[in-house]
């Protein structure tokens, strides 16, 4: 069994508080004056900060100080918080990654250059506010510049709190730095030491502080355990306070503070009563039992874990199908029996692991309002960044590979697409300009989309590229689509100069070659002045797929189920009178169909009863004409080795149960082809 690594999950966890971070800091740009905004961030700065020191990333815990102490200064209303503030800290967080990733680094002066941005963005509005509260504290004597506040602070931690690595005498550490304090260990709820056990806390304390902190300061100490512990502070009033200062606070360590005279103290407050700790323990502990419930119902598991998992679930599929081969074969009714239920059960494991792969495209969508924000700060556009359908699943391989092109698409979109706010409003629009995040699902495809309201695609300066670049020969006829699928050329761009968004010509080029290595296809649509929209086409998983087994010539191959509308039988006399023609009368409407005996040249006669199974990717169908049909199969996908990889009929393989190969067809490419066979008839006939 092996045991997580302490650093490895701090990195995790440490990646998400930044996500958090960066989410309200984004929110916050929006909303300068949400103090809840500011609360939210400034707590994740200070849980990141508290989590590091923990794990000994001093860096990150003294970097992160700063960005905590100008949020604190913020939430107190000493400054406000400012568009300046909030790119300050946006910058910071992008070290403070650097520094989770690789803490012993070196990083250069990129920190002081980050702390003097954060310094002139909080300084300017800092100077003027002390400025204007320089004639009172003139006035005024120095030791009354604050005023000190007694506070009675009973607490007690949960009996786990140990076990889980809270150390109560690092919280009284960090009460006594905030001034004068007497501590007193209350210990009624410790039970017979035949009872006791040693991992859990029966201990609660007493506690009076003196300091010129207010109570945020002291909620600040139990941040990290807040939700866990019992709590009450309360405001010692002047006469007790003096009683509580006349009296002197015991000095020694906690283990021997019950020796510590503290009466005196007792009856200068009368009302300060010792806790009751056995029942605080049990309340403690009862919701805590309930919040441990609650976290039990999410198990943080390591991707690698998952597709390992994947890999055996896809191994017993394929031994599955060699099973059901044998029992298929066999007179045994015992066996047949069992091969059915191990195939019932081997299905309902491949539809839980397919489950357990599948995430929202909202974790993809979420990483651009970032992206956004700062393109948007260094062209001068104003832009608004709308996402849909966010609630869509993808593998998640699919989200991981997805998120190089996307970044691409976005950039392209904001570069090239949208105006500058003169523009945009010269041209009657609206002054933001906005990208379009979409995501919807479509039979076993997810579509993609990215849109724009801007300029759109200049074709006249895309064929005059792609004439220069040699990619087409001068006036050569190209159908509309065909021109701008020409943008995704290697080194193609119409930028004029290269800047730090484009101009190099490989981003887009990048794109293709990811969306093709996923199986996908890419369309593209552009109306000059209204804007364009790229929209990726990707499978739903790259791993397990439902198919349907068919048999061309003496070969079989998988269609994805997910693409088939429907299945027809193709006479011999039909097929005769549709030589030439390749189109089949379905439902009133003409759908043209791809002998793939001819298209794989098998060089053997068609069966006397052909099929026609009808596929389709959203509003385009195309029939494909096979010898026979098998039935469904669990397809395992294995990809297609580096000499395949530009074969672009088939998508993959997978293994049969006689251990045999078939060849899964790439529906996208075959409709494709279809439909371009129908444009080519019609224009010759």
């Amino acid at each position: 069994m092996s045991t997580l690594d302490p650093v490895a999950v701090f990195r995790t966890e440490a990646a998400e508080c930044l996500e958090t971070i960066e989410a309200g800091l984004l929110d916050l740009t929006h909303q300068l004056d949400d103090k809840d905004l500011v609360d939210a961030v400034f707590r994740g700065l200070h849980t990141l900060k508290g989590s590091g020191s923990m794990f000994g990333f001093d860096a990150l815990a003294a970097f992160t100080h700063h960005c905590e102490t100008a949020f604190d200064r913020v939430r107190k209303g000493e400054v406000p918080a400012t568009a300046e503030l909030v790119a300050a800290v946006l910058a910071a967080q992008d070290h403070m990654r650097a520094l989770v990733d690789q803490p012993d680094a070196d990083h250069g002066d990129t920190g002081q250059k980050l702390l003097a941005q954060l310094q002139a963005a909080v300084g300017e509005k800092a100077t003027g506010a002390a400025a204007a509260v320089t004639p009172v504290a003139v006035a005024a004597p120095v030791a009354e510049a604050k005023k000190k506040t007694t506070w009675r602070i009973r607490f007690s931690l949960p009996s786990n709190a140990m076990a889980n690595g809270t150390n109560p005498l690092g919280l009284l550490d960090e009460l006594r730095d905030l001034g004068e304090c007497s501590v007193r260990a209350n210990t009624a709820g410790i039970p017979p030491l035949d009872e006791l056990v040693p991992t859990e806390l029966y201990v609660a304390w007493d506690v009076v502080l003196t300091s010129e902190q207010d109570r945020s300061a002291i909620d600040d100490v139990f941040i990290f355990v807040m939700d866990d512990m019992e709590l009450d502070v309360q405001e010692i009033a002047a006469p007790a306070a003096a009683e509580a200062k006349a009296t002197p606070a015991p000095t020694a360590a906690v283990a021997t503070l019950p020796v510590v005279p503290v009466q005196p103290v007792a009856a200068a407050v009368p009302e300060f009563k010792p806790v009751e700790a056995v029942p605080v323990k049990r309340d403690a502990a009862a919701a805590n039992d309930q919040r441990q419930a609650k976290a039990a119902e999410n198990v943080r598991v390591p991707a690698e874990r998952l597709d390992e998992l994947m890999d055996r679930v896809g191994e017993l599929v394929i031994a599955q199908s060699r099973l059901s081969q044998l029992a298929g074969a066999s007179t045994d009714i015992a066996l047949r029996s069992v091969s059915e239920e191990i195939e019932r059960l081997s299905g309902e494991l491949r539809d839980t692991m397919m489950v357990l792969r599948m995430v929202p495209v909202a974790t993809l969508f979420s990483r651009f309002r970032r992206l956004v924000h700062d393109l948007a700060r260094e062209t001068g556009k104003v832009i608004e960044l709308v996402t849909e359908g966010e609630s869509t699943e993808v593998d998640k391989t699919v989200i991981e590979r997805l998120a190089d092109p996307l970044v691409h698409l976005v950039r392209n979109s904001i570069d090239h697409g949208l105006e500058t706010p003169e523009d945009r409003l010269a041209a009657g629009k609206l002054e933001a300009g906005t990208v379009t995040l979409s995501a919807r699902q479509a039979g076993g495809e997810v579509i993609i989309s990215i849109k724009d309201d801007g300029r759109g695609i200049n074709r006249e300066r895309v064929r005059a590229k792609a004439e220069s670049s040699g990619l087409i020969s001068p006036g050569q006829p190209l159908s509309d689509s065909e021109l701008l699928q020409l943008i995704f050329a290697p080194g193609f761009s119409t930028a004029a100069a290269i800047t730090n968004l484009s101009g190099r010509g490989v981003g887009m080029d990048v794109v293709k070659k990811t969306v093709e290595a996923l199986r996908g296809a890419i369309d593209i649509e552009s109306v000059p002045g209204q804007g364009s929209e790229v929209s990726l086409r990707i499978p739903l998983t790259l791993a397990i797929i439902d198919g349907l087994l068919v048999r061309v010539g003496s070969g079989r191959y998988v269609i994805p189920l997910s693409a088939v509308e429907e299945c027809l039988e193709l006479s011999l006399e039909e097929d005769l009178r549709s030589r030439g023609r390749s189109f089949i009368s379905l439902r009133d409407s003409l759908v043209p169909f791809l002998r793939l005996r001819d298209l794989f040249r098998t060089g053997t006669k068609p069966d006397v009863h052909q099929k026609v199974v009808v596929i389709s990717t959203g509003t385009e169908r195309v029939g494909l004409v096979v010898d026979q049909i098998i039935g469904d199969h669990q397809t395992v996908i294995k990809s297609m080795s580096k000499l395949h990889n530009d074969v672009a009929t088939f998508s993959g393989a997978t293994i049969l149960g006689d251990g045999s190969v078939a060849l899964i067809l790439d529906v996208g490419h075959l409709v494709a082809a279809g439909q371009q066979q129908e444009t080519q008839m019609r224009v010759a006939g």
